[in-house]
């Protein structure tokens, strides 16, 4: 995740929006990882978050939350994830879609 924050999120005059899956593969650390890039999201500025997963994407979206990121979206699968972009998508908002391989986003 650090690879993908700093000027990706330069927005012309829309919102800052994260797609965020779980990093697969973290082991012992993957709980703390996850609350990790939840902070650095609000950090970035990102103005919505959606978390797309299990367990570890709910805590992403509440450690977002806790952190200053003013709104967000759990939900459970890359479909949905879709769809629901899709559907709060206005002109000028940017998007970052980032997770680990497995997670196929």
């Amino acid at each position: 995740m650090t690879e993908a924050d700093g000027d990706t999120t330069e927005a012309a005059g829309g919102r800052r929006i994260a797609v965020l899956g779980e990093m697969l593969e973290l082991g012992d650390e993957a709980i703390e990882a996850h609350r990790e890039v939840g902070r650095m999201v609000a950090e970035n500025g990102v103005d919505l978050v959606v978390a797309v997963g299990g367990d570890l994407a709910k805590q992403l979206a509440l450690s977002a939350g806790a952190a200053g990121v003013p709104d967000i979206a759990l939900v459970g699968d890359n479909a949905t994830a879709s769809a629901y972009v899709e559907s709060i998508l206005r002109p000028g908002d940017v998007v970052l879609v980032k997770a680990s391989r497995g997670g196929q986003l």
